[in-house]
């Protein structure tokens, strides 16, 4: 189990599905899909969903690129992050949040698969947190223009080495959509 003893709770951490970061995605109507199965599922089950939403120059506040993708709606019962880094918990209260939520496990889907999920899930590892990545509900932006390989190959890496993450008294680990628990 994780290195925080005290928070016993699994979250479904959704990041970036954002109008202007998977509009033009490989298998975005996939990958949300599914990330909406697994935001019913925890809802299904009491597990807490927490929304992370990035800004920047390109990704305005208030702008409709910054809106999430209308399949995907969050209830004001659950906490929104507001993010400007990569990595979730930089700069945020999301380390607040999941505390407050007594969370020690984190279930991650998202975007950018190359960016801030692979940045989130090393950065909740690092702090101790057990993190589950759900391998058909992540996607990215073609970054072939900048010679960074084709997004399946970026997405089959992520999940290929996230599978073999090891770490003293934390786990690691990568399942698809159908297999997600928030128990354990």
């Amino acid at each position: 189990m994780s290195t925080l003893p005290d928070r016993p709770n699994t979250a479904l951490v959704v990041i970036d599905v954002q109008q202007g970061v998977v509009g033009e995605a490989p298998g975005r109507d996939e990958v949300v899909g599914n990330i909406s199965a697994l935001v019913e599922k925890a809802r299904g089950v009491g597990a807490p969903v927490v929304w992370v939403q990035h800004s920047d120059e390109e990704l305005v506040q208030g702008s409709h690129a910054w809106e999430y993708v209308p399949e995907l709606v969050r209830r004001q019962s659950e906490p929104l992050v507001h993010k400007s880094y990569g990595d979730s918990f930089e700069g945020t209260d999301l380390e607040e949040v999941l505390s407050d939520l007594a969370v020690g496990r984190l279930v991650v889907a998202g975007a950018e698969s190359d960016a801030c999920i692979r940045s989130t899930i090393h950065g909740a590892f690092t702090r101790g947190y057990d993190v589950t990545l759900v391998g058909d509900a992540h996607t990215a932006g073609d970054k072939t223009d900048w010679g960074a390989p084709p997004v399946e190959q970026v997405i089959a890496h992520t999940n290929l080495y996230w599978r073999f993450q090891a770490a003293p008294g934390r786990t690691a680990g990568v399942v698809d959509t159908q297999e997600v628990t928030f128990s354990g």
